[in-house]
This record gives C-alpha cells, sequence and structure tokens, in this order.
C-alpha cells in the first residue's frame, strides 16, 4: 500500500486548558506520528501550536488555517474539500458541513450525555451537539468510540450502522503513575493549602459529574473522619453556582477545597496524595479520571452508569449514581477497610495496563487506513 497522507483537526489539541476531549486529541496525534509507518501527516490549527507541543518529524506538516468563528464549517471544511488528502481525522466530534466532500473521513465521538441526561447541558448547547453528532456519525467513513457503552448508545439513540462504528479505548498519560517523590506532594500540598487527608475528584464543576451528590455524601463520612476535606479540582462549568451553594447549605466550606483547574504536571501527586478517588458521575463516555486514579494507585469509587463499569471491572467499587447513602458507605468502607483499600489499588494498577496511548494510536491508524482504502 502506498503512503497516506492522513489529515487530522489538531485545533483542540492546542488548546492550554484541556480535558477529556483536548487530552486524547493532542495523544492521539503524537502517538500516531511516532508509530513506525510511512505515513503523512497534515495537522490543521486555528492558532501557531506551542513550540514542542506535536513532535518535530520530517512526515509532520503544520498547516494554519486562520477565522476567528464556525473555524470547522467555514475554514477547516473549505480547505479539506479542496486538498489532496487521503483521508481526513476528526478527533472531536465535529466533522466540516455539509462534508468533506470526495475525501473520506473518520470521527470519534466521546459520548452522548446530552441525550440522557438533558437537563445538564444549555438548550443551545445540548440542539448543537444532536445535530453535530448526528451529522458527522452520518456522512463519516468511519466513526470511532471510546467504550463499548458509546458505540450501543450511538447505534440505538442516532441510528448509526453498527457496521461502521470501532470501539477504540483511550490510554492513560504515562506521567501519570504512584508519586513517592516528596517534593511534588508538597508542591500538591502548598497548592490546596492544607496538610488534610482529602477525598479527591478531577473534573469540570457542572452537574453531570453528579458533585452535589458527592457532597452529600461528604457531608455523611465527615461525620466519622472530621479531619477528612474533599477537593473538587476543576474549572466552573455550566451551573456550578448550586454546586457552590450545597457546600454552604451543608456548612462544609472550610471542608470543601475547590482549587479549580490543575495543570497535568500536578495531577500525578495529586491523585498519588489522595485517600480515596470519587467519581459519581452521571455519564461518562470515557472516565479518564478514574483510569488515571488507578494509574497513580488510588482506589476509586466511582457509579455504575455508562461507561465506567465497563472501564473499570473488579478494580473499583461501584454505586449507584443517586444513591448518597450507598456513595458515603463505599467511601468508609475503602477508608476503614485495608485489605479492601489495598485490593483495589494493586486491581487498579493492573487494569490500567490495557489503557495505552500506543495501543489506539495503533488502532485509530487501522481505522483511518481502513476508511482510505474501503
Amino acid at each position: 500500500m502506498r503512503p497516506l497522507l492522513i489529515g487530522i483537526d489538531a485545533s483542540r489539541a492546542t488548546l492550554q486548558q484541556r480535558t477529556g476531549t483536548e487530552g486524547y486529541s493532542l495523544q492521539v496525534i503524537r502517538e500516531m506520528i511516532a508509530l513506525d509507518s510511512p505515513h503523512r501527516f497534515r495537522l490543521y490549527v486555528r492558532g501557531t501550536p506551542p513550540e514542542g507541543l506535536f513532535p518535530d518529524h520530517p512526515r509532520v506538516e503544520i498547516c494554519l488555517v486562520k477565522r476567528p468563528r464556525l473555524w470547522t464549517h467555514l475554514a477547516l471544511g473549505p480547505e479539506v474539500r479542496q486538498s489532496d488528502l487521503d483521508v481526513l481525522f476528526v478527533p472531536a466530534h465535529v466533522i466540516p458541513w455539509p462534508n468533506t466532500g470526495s475525501i473520506p473521513s473518520v470521527v470519534t465521538i466521546h459520548d452522548l450525555g446530552y441525550m440522557h441526561y438533558p437537563d445538564t447541558h444549555r438548550f443551545m448547547d445540548r440542539m448543537y451537539l444532536s445535530w453535530s453528532t448526528q451529522h458527522s456519525a452520518s456522512v463519516a467513513s468511519r466513526v470511532i468510540v471510546v467504550s463499548k457503552a458509546t458505540a450501543h448508545d450511538l447505534v440505538s439513540l442516532h441510528n448509526i450502522q453498527s457496521d461502521k462504528v470501532r470501539v477504540v479505548y483511550s490510554g492513560v498519560d504515562e506521567l501519570l503513575r504512584p508519586q513517592a517523590d516528596q517534593q511534588h506532594l508538597e508542591s500538591v500540598r502548598e497548592l490546596l493549602g492544607t496538610t488534610r487527608p482529602y477525598i479527591l475528584h478531577v473534573g469540570s464543576i457542572q452537574p453531570r459529574k453528579n458533585l452535589s451528590r458527592l457532597i452529600e455524601a461528604f457531608a455523611i463520612v465527615h461525620q466519622d473522619h472530621p479531619d477528612l476535606a474533599l477537593v473538587l479540582a476543576g474549572k466552573q462549568a455550566w451551573k456550578a453556582r448550586g454546586i457552590f451553594q450545597r457546600i454552604q447549605t451543608l456548612s462544609l466550606k472550610d471542608d470543601v477545597i475547590l482549587p479549580g483547574y490543575v495543570p497535568d504536571k500536578h495531577l500525578a501527586a495529586l491523585y498519588s496524595s489522595a485517600s480515596v478517588y470519587a467519581f459519581p458521575s452521571l455519564y461518562e463516555g470515557f472516565g479518564f479520571p478514574a483510569i488515571e486514579a488507578m494509574a497513580c494507585g488510588t482506589p476509586v469509587v466511582c457509579s455504575n452508569s455508562s461507561s465506567l463499569p465497563e472501564l473499570v471491572g473488579d478494580a473499583a467499587l461501584t454505586v449507584a449514581p443517586t444513591d448518597v447513602q450507598g456513595l458515603a458507605k463505599a467511601i468508609n468502607r475503602v477508608l476503614s477497610d485495608a485489605g479492601l483499600r489495598d485490593g483495589l489499588i494493586q486491581r487498579g494498577l493492573a487494569r490500567v495496563e490495557q489503557f495505552t496511548w500506543q495501543r489506539a494510536a495503533a488502532q485509530t491508524l487501522d481505522v483511518l487506513i481502513e476508511a482510505a482504502t474501503c
């Protein structure tokens, strides 16, 4: 087979504050370039990427496409349709409208939470997500999803042909490993402003993360563990005010720590220092934080919804996301039972070995080749 010219929408990968989708984009791009393949890559970006963000490689070119608004449809789309690409890869949901012309395309759909929990999304966001997911999955030659749960949702809720859907699990950053370096651990304590033991949650402060119920469960746990704090690490998102009000109502202002967005360089120490990682999310296409916590040797309690049971297996305690008492009980079990705690840690470390970005990149490249040659 001749070498392919693969175009990639790299716009999300260049964002400074990366959450799940942005991190996925960056890691898959980096690892795909690093593979021993003959294929060339053209990375489409909205602004000049920071030096060193992408590998400096003779098979890689950066294509800067400027436009302030509607970049995907009014800038990327025309650029791709007149290009010499063999295939376009969009790692973050949205293929240009109306399509990519004669060029095959592959899109990654990360989750369909807006279908299951519409009230956790703004009306206009929900409408755009519904339209863009239906459009992208319909016009794409192949659709990558990050879990079997998302594959099921895409086929059943958007009526997408199952024979063009491919499940490719995401990976875990190799820097996320158990931390013993005291300097790193102390730097996180300084960031948090506390030396107290803590329960951790990492993710945007928003209703879909089910944080009000986590705060209620923490209030129960706190009765038996008054020295314990709850750390909610993440940037404020839509409807965060209601979550902050819950903290005030339960008189937990001095016990809930809100450090905001935590840079990647601090994450391993943040996870490693936690007594428990609690992740009661209502819906996740791929629950990155649960897997990341396991990789850092932290026991996990998470919800039994969407993709999470599929990902954590027997390496975490799972509870119904609406069961506040059950969540508190599970957290208390991990805090009080050393044998259970150690077992979860060891099973978690073993479990995450199957989630590597090298594997995800190789499988993604296989899908791109399939789309380009079918």
